[in-house]
């Protein structure tokens, strides 16, 4: 008989083995790559891609019917993903789902950004998602996206990465004039409106142009780079951090890096389906947009994407196809809502119920619900299927945490699970834990992020 004790999570570390060490740090090598060079959901997207198509994955619109063993991907937009393996089981009894998110906390600019002000070119900005503002000033910046000109051709836009590109800068003031800006609450000592993006200096000579800051930008940029003032009306440019991926630590046992929620989640999960093999279940990656803005528009998971790709692979599976098995297959799934938790912080210990919290090292998290005070918002997952989640785990070695986002009544925060919900399958929260979360310079674990990759591989392969 086994001893009966009360739940208590290990170390993850001293469950390793030294060969398992070093696969640790090598998956996470690669992980750290991938997350520097793809700090966009459109990069992100584009790089999943030629991954997939590596192993063997089509595009689903290229494809005439699907068997077991296929492996194909859909396409939202360039921001939204799904890959996905036919498995030996009928697809009417389900998919095996890990839904995750492209998209990460940043700063966009502005339909018409650039203006002139104090002999400086600047471009205005509106940030997207949950930031702490006050953490993206005197930071080199970089500008990442597309721009659509009115021909309909795109330019691709990456500057500030290389060491040879300008950096860009939001400033901040001076101590010896900050007297009233310091009194302020935290959260105001910088507002939206002091977001502005440093991005020239050099007046064009000419006596007759009023801004001449301004119009130096615009001939670099149409001599440089073919973008006119106008074709910033059709252009979506994030401002994100212009740093690499580094190892925390003398131990490096933990990677510091933008954008980890939720591209840890994304990433690992892709790997995991890469690496699946022939499951039981049809598996699915599904990579989706705008989860940090509440999971909106064409490109979220509350629009119909994920849904009409499921439909497009009954019909490509089954003869008969009817929306009655379309409706069966998405209830008969189930699915890890691939989202992070909060990484307990010592520093701020008030805010954590201890016994609840998610512990960097301690493996991958999962958590029962979401949401917000009395739980609103949030999809609960039930325990049966809870249950079944910890027994596989367990059973394949999986290592895991249980925990909440803090204490009761001091936050929370929410998923693509209760869109997920809605489709009646079973969903679970499951995520490393993240220090400094929605942060420029976010901290994960790398045993965490390796425990991650394992339980997604695992869910899928059941």
């Amino acid at each position: 008989m086994s001893e009966n004790k009360a739940y208590e999570a290990k170390n993850a570390w001293l469950e390793m083995t030294e060969a398992e060490k070093e696969e640790i740090f090598l998956f996470n090598d690669e992980y750290g790559k991938f997350l520097s060079e793809n700090k966009t959901e459109r990069e992100f997207v584009r790089s999943s891609i030629e991954l997939l198509e590596d192993e063997g994955f089509k595009n689903i619109k290229e494809i005439d019917s699907l068997k077991t063993g296929d492996k194909v991907y859909a396409v939202n937009r360039e921001k939204a993903l799904i890959a996905a393996v036919i498995g030996e089981n009928d697809l009417e009894e389900g998919l095996r789902i890990v839904g995750a998110h492209t998209d990460v906390p940043r700063i966009d600019l502005k339909p018409n950004p650039l203006y002139e002000d104090g002999e400086l070119a600047l471009f205005n900005t509106h940030y997207y998602g949950g930031i702490k503002k006050y953490q993206w000033v005197t930071t080199p910046l970089a500008l990442h996206g597309v721009v659509i000109k009115e021909d309909g051709s795109k330019i691709n836009i990456n500057i500030g990465e290389d060491e040879d590109d300008p950096v860009f800068y939001i400033s901040d003031l001076l101590p010896h004039l900050a007297q009233d800006q310091i009194k302020k609450k935290l959260g105001e000592g910088i507002n939206a409106q002091q977001l502005n993006i440093v991005i020239g200096s050099i007046p064009v000579d000419d006596e007759d142009e009023k801004e001449k800051m301004k119009k130096g930008v615009l001939n670099l940029l149409e001599e440089k780079y073919d973008i006119s003032g106008e074709d910033f009306v059709s252009a979506d440019i994030e401002v994100v951090p212009a740093t690499k991926v580094r190892d925390v630590g003398f131990d490096r046992g933990l990677i510091a890096g933008y954008g980890h929620d939720d591209r840890v989640c994304s990433y690992t999960a892709l790997e995991a389906l890469l690496d699946l093999g022939h499951p039981k279940y049809t598996a699915m990656a599904l990579l989706v947009d705008k989860e940090e803005i509440g999971s909106m528009g064409s490109t979220g998971m509350q629009s119909r994407f994920f849904e009409n790709t499921v439909a497009t692979m009954t019909d490509l599976y089954y003869d008969n196809y009817s929306e009655l098995i379309v409706r069966k297959v998405l209830e008969n799934s189930e699915a890890l809502s691939a989202d992070v938790s909060a990484a307990f912080d010592p520093d701020f210990a008030d805010v954590y119920a201890k016994n609840n919290a998610a512990y960097l090292g301690k493996g991958l998290v999962l958590t029962k619900y979401t949401g917000s005070r009395g739980k609103g918002g949030s999809s609960e997952a039930t325990a049966e299927f809870v249950g079944k989640v910890r027994s596989l785990f367990n059973d394949k070695g999986v290592i895991w945490q249980t925990a909440e986002l803090g204490k009761t009544d001091q936050g929370g925060g929410g998923t693509i699970a209760q869109f997920m919900a809605n489709y009646n399958m079973d969903v679970l929260d499951a995520g490393p834990a993240v220090l400094s979360m929605h942060s420029p310079f976010e901290i994960v674990s790398k045993v965490d992020v390796y425990n991650t990759y394992l339980g997604y591989q695992v869910f899928m392969g059941e």
